[in-house]
């Protein structure tokens, strides 16, 4: 796991060779171990080393046998060690035993159809400095990032967008077409990034750039529909198969020359891993949990069942509102944009508890998004079953009932919240009956008055995007492969981001590009079955763990972000939002951010998620835009453990 960065220019010697220097300096945090820079008349690479694979000999970037390519890259193809013999018996001659060196020799034997070959997570740059091309590709989901930007002059490109900051060429300033997506869900889910001119290459993409300055952006995967018309296996079948494979991607991430741990939740997902993994290592498996004092949001005492059962050397950490705030601009930074939930923070302080011990982590994410485990799915069906029902009054009835239920003193707090997820609260379009009522924090009434109804753009546009590209698939399987795309590339940055800045590598076994196509080959009803998502990751982990474990009421790693937000200490924060030389004031209207502060301290409504949006929005534009904020500095005044 490391950091990349560089530049490619059409005019030679454009830039000082301090450039890209400045570049992979300020990720340190993603190679702590080794820095290393080539540079000829028209190109520049940087690498950061976290040393896994190879400590001795692996060093990067890293030239091919002839000196004319070279490479940097950031990730594992678990699969390099098969793929050698071939290309040794096709006269490729290997001088180290890392990934990096299977995969510049497999470039030069089948050239940009070599990313079929790799399996696992990887983003890397090849430049050939004799043709002057530069072949980039990112994996098949996302796990590792990759971002640039291309004048028609210069392309740069780097792990994370503040080393393209670090080019002359570059400056921060706002994508404000972007702003509705991120008020509605925290974050961009396209190409673009809130900073204008910066992309990032999607999933599942190769980029090539010649010598012209032609830029050829093409995809390579793609999640692949479910076959029509379906397999008509035994449901023991596919319980047998999903085991054999989940046994095959655990034992193969756990390939490392330095020590693994895994972060157990106490969930399903990664309890799974855990004990698949078990076996599979010598001495004890390192496990790692955080939670808080407050325990109805902390899931430690879950964790710590499942370590006892499985036997792990198990390890937590509670953070605190001191804790939680004060890291938070230095996350931001880390981040390079407003942290679109609060687990971002949970999760490196858990990150940093196992920097202490290991260098890479296993993790549970994405099982969720392959085999329907959010709530949300089971309730969108469930809706869509009432629908028709409720179709039948008139809508001015309708219209009455939605009023009342939502003011009603006779339904408790907890009802009214349910109801409101429900045909009874929402409206009946596909945005509002889902995008807004699960996704967005800020429903699009309230979007119009904050952004002053001036962006014309529709928060949901990614979104539908996918969806119509899924639109023959069957309804489960369009939202699982929509969160493919969008949802679950925002939380595969965040794992990055977070264990990134404790220099520690994370692995995701559940996005084995292969076990990614098996989820799209198994019927809907094995994944969500008798009201309740993940039936079949649920009958495979039976066989391993309690029951109680398998079957426990799913959390979904909370943060006591609504209790703490109350803390007088916070307010001063709170209200700087409204500032009139704020960077929040110039983009949204205060009287609108105000009158929210107002109605959530007097009871009126809970406006937590709202809250920590702005909040994350204001505090990114005043590190990064207007530079006003040194990331280092606290929000409560008291110093941080971060």
């Amino acid at each position: 796991m490391c950091g990349i960065a560089g530049f490619i220019t059409l005019d030679p010697h454009a830039h000082p060779d301090s450039v890209v220097d400045r570049m992979t300096g300020c990720i340190a945090h993603r190679g702590p171990d080794d820095s290393r820079v080539y540079r000829d008349r028209h190109g520049a690479l940087g690498h950061r080393r976290l040393s896994i694979i190879d400590l001795a000999a692996g060093q990067q970037p890293m030239t091919s046998e002839s000196g004319d390519r070279w490479i940097v890259y950031n990730g594992e193809v678990f699969n390099h060690a098969s793929l050698r013999p071939k290309l040794e018996d096709l006269g490729h001659r290997y001088h180290s035993h890392s990934d990096t060196e299977t995969i510049i020799h497999a470039y030069e034997e089948y050239g940009s159809d070599c990313v079929q070959h790799f399996r696992g997570m990887f983003a890397f740059a090849i430049w050939d400095k004799v043709q002057r091309t530069l072949f980039c590709a990112r994996d098949r989901l996302g796990i590792k990032p990759f971002y640039y930007f291309w004048n028609r002059r210069e392309f740069v490109f780097a792990s994370e967008i503040k080393a393209l900051l670090e080019h002359p060429s570059i400056s921060a300033e706002l994508e404000d077409s972007l702003l509705a997506e991120h008020l509605a869900h925290g974050y961009a889910s396209g190409e673009q990034t809130l900073y204008r001119g910066i992309r990032q290459l999607m999933p599942g993409h190769t980029l090539t750039l010649d010598a012209e300055g032609h830029l050829d952006i093409r995809q390579y995967w793609d999640v692949p529909p479910p076959p029509a018309p379906p397999e008509h296996r035994a449901d023991q079948e596919w319980v047998d198969e999903c085991g054999r494979r989940l046994q095959e991607t655990v034992r193969m991430r756990l390939m490392s020359d330095v020590p693994l741990g895994m972060f157990l939740s106490g969930g399903v997902d990664s309890s799974l891993i855990a004990a698949i993994m078990k076996p599979m290592v010598t001495g004890p498996v390192k496990t790692f949990a955080v939670g808080y004092r407050e325990a109805e949001y902390s899931e430690l005492s879950y964790a710590r069942d499942v370590a006892a059962a499985i036997g792990t050397e198990h390890h937590e950490i509670q953070v605190g509102p001191d804790d939680f705030f004060n890291a938070l601009p230095k996350l931001i930074w880390q981040e390079d944009k407003p942290i679109a939930w609060p687990s971002s923070v949970s999760l490196y302080f858990v990150s940093k508890l196992a920097a202490e011990q290991v260098k890479v982590v296993l993790t549970g994410e994405g099982s969720d998004e392959l085999f329907g485990g959010y709530n949300r799915y089971r309730v969108h069906m469930l809706n869509r079953k009432m629908l028709g029902a409720w179709s039948l009054l008139p809508r001015g009835l309708r219209g009455k009932l939605r009023e009342q239920v939502a003011a009603s003193p006779l339904l408790s707090s907890d009802a009214r919240r349910k109801l409101s997820h429900t045909v009874v609260g929402m409206g009946e379009d596909f945005e509002s009956f889902y995008l807004d009522n699960f996704y967005s924090a800020f429903p699009a009434s309230e979007r119009d008055v904050l952004l002053r109804g001036s962006t014309g753009a529709n928060a949901h546009e990614n979104y539908l995007r996918y969806r119509d590209a899924a639109a023959n698939r069957p309804e489960l399987d369009q939202l699982l492969y929509t969160d493919q795309k969008t949802y679950l590339v925002e939380l595969l940055m965040k794992q990055d981001r977070m264990s990134m800045a404790a220099s520690i590598e994370s692995r995701v076994p559940f996005l084995d590009h292969p076990l990614v196509e098996f989820s799209a080959r198994v019927p809907a009803r094995l994944k969500l079955h008798g009201g309740a998502g993940k039936w079949l990751i649920k009958r495979v982990a039976e066989r391993l763990l309690p029951r109680e474990i398998v079957h426990r009421r799913k959390m979904g790693f909370p943060t006591p972000l609504r209790v703490w937000l109350k803390d007088a200490r916070l307010q001063p924060v709170l209200d700087s939002m409204t500032a009139r030389s704020g960077f929040l004031a110039s983009v949204v209207d205060s009287a609108a951010i105000k009158a929210l502060l107002a109605r959530h301290r007097s009871g009126q409504i809970d406006a937590t998620d709202r809250l920590w949006r702005l909040l994350n929005l204001h505090l990114w534009g005043e590190i990064f835009l207007l530079k006003r904020r040194d990331p280092r500095e606290t929000l409560l005044g008291v110093p941080v453990s971060a």
